[in-house]
């Protein structure tokens, strides 16, 4: 994976590279789902590591259900997680979430 400064101009400004595109399509491809979307949302807005068993409440669906989702946000580079006891902790790699927004970025036009 390349660092943020290496990887991908808005999109507004330069055509992305040929690899770079592979890896943000696998990004976005992850955020499509509007439970990993939500997942990665409600993991970002807590200031500690999260538990899967309070993302649990916020969904009517099983507990290895919502873990195949958060497999996917792993895979993706846009979680980190880690097994205490019998939950896994979940927590956001903000490098990751820059690398989104600056793919979208645009420059403020002048007025």
């Amino acid at each position: 994976m390349s660092n943020q400064s290496d990887c991908c101009a808005p999109l507004a400004r330069e055509p992305i590279a040929k690899d770079d595109a592979v890896e943000m399509a696998r990004i976005l491809k992850a955020v499509a789902d509007p439970v990993r979307l939500r997942l990665l949302s409600l993991i970002a807005a807590r200031d500690a590591d999260t538990c899967v068993c309070d993302l649990l409440p916020d969904f009517d669906l099983s507990q290895p259900t919502i873990s195949h989702h958060l497999k996917i946000l792993r895979e993706a580079g846009l979680i980190g997680s880690e097994r205490r006891g019998t939950w896994v902790y979940s927590w956001v790699i903000p490098e990751t979430l820059d690398r989104l927004s600056a793919l979208f970025a645009t420059s403020k036009a002048e007025v």
